[in-house]
């Protein structure tokens, strides 16, 4: 297993515990959705002893200031340039102080009873490090997030679009969970990102997200490296989070695409690569001129919906 420094460096003790509940939300020009996920954190804390970190990766749309001036409860930092999912949150978590913490994104609404929904789940199962809800789409529809722990196939047949190609092969289907209904609780691997509640302690035993991921995968290892240590992964429906997906990757969807490569390679080479290390230059190479097809294949896509757009 390839070693890894970061991840390593993150065993800093955090601040003492003196809350219930840390929240943290890492925003880059989403301000118009990032005010209505804090206005439903809002009605949902009510007097709980709770506190609310937004990072602000140098957005460009005033989200900065807007949150400044209609939520000062918030706890906000401004940083100078866009340092990534995992490096943003992380410089919260140093400094939160709650017993439990909330990694939320900015495209979220909570249902009401969320959040202690979650808090909750967590006091009755103490063998779970992390808890996921369940979340919908913006119209409204169940959307699909838990996974399995990508294997070197799952990994390659999402890439290559083989997942697509054959919807109905069962193989193809397991690493997405696609026959789970998502509306049963479930102890899972790898839950979506978008809101997931975490211990404490399990920060404190396994260290913060790894910074070397930029965005994406970074929450896949931090899943897989608390799983490795003990700790069980649970989803409940009982929880509920409208979740409007990507709004920040469609702004830049190039780099996401190379920075989704990045991570799975990166992954891929902390988790599975032993004995394989003769590998990794040319997977690194392969998985590059794949991102470098799935780009041009986008703006052909897109250019050509603009065409269409256009003769309309």
């Amino acid at each position: 297993m390839m070693a890894s420094a970061s991840s390593l460096a993150e065993r800093a003790t955090l601040a003492a515990p003196l809350l219930d509940l840390s929240i943290i939300i890492v925003s880059w020009n989403t301000g118009a959705l990032l005010r209505e996920c804090l206005q439903s954190l809002e009605a949902e804390l009510g007097s709980a002893s709770a506190e609310v970190f937004v990072i602000d990766n140098d957005s460009g749309d005033g989200s900065a200031d807007m949150v400044a001036q209609e939520f000062p409860w918030v706890k906000l930092t401004r940083n100078a340039d866009n340092r990534g999912f995992a490096r943003a949150n992380n410089q919260a978590m140093r400094v939160c102080s709650g017993r439990k913490v909330l990694l939320l994104n900015p495209d979220t609404q909570v249902h009401p009873g969320a959040v202690s929904r979650l808090m909750e789940f967590l006091d009755t199962h103490p063998s779970a490090g992390i808890v996921a809800p369940q979340l919908f789409n913006t119209d409204g529809s169940i959307q699909r997030s838990c996974r399995q722990f990508p294997s070197v196939f799952g990994m390659f047949s999402e890439f290559v679009g083989l997942s697509r190609l054959f919807p109905n092969n069962q193989a193809l289907r397991q690493y997405k969970m696609l026959d789970f209904d998502h509306n049963s609780e479930c102890e899972v691997d790898q839950p979506e990102g978008a809101c997931l509640m975490v211990r404490r302690e399990v920060i404190e035993q396994i260290g913060m997200l790894d910074e070397a991921y930029f965005m994406l995968f970074e929450e896949v290892d931090w899943c897989y490296r608390i799983k490795q240590a003990g700790w069980q992964i649970w989803f409940t429906p009982s929880a509920k989070v409208i979740h409007h997906h990507g709004q920040s990757i469609k702004q830049v969807k190039a780099r996401m695409i190379i920075s989704s490569h990045r991570g799975m390679y990166r992954y891929w080479r902390k988790h599975q690569s032993r004995g394989l290390e003769l590998l990794a230059p040319p997977a690194y190479a392969a998985l590059m001129l794949l991102a470098i097809a799935r780009i041009v294949a986008y703006w052909i896509k897109r250019s050509a919906g603009q065409l269409t757009s256009k003769q309309g």
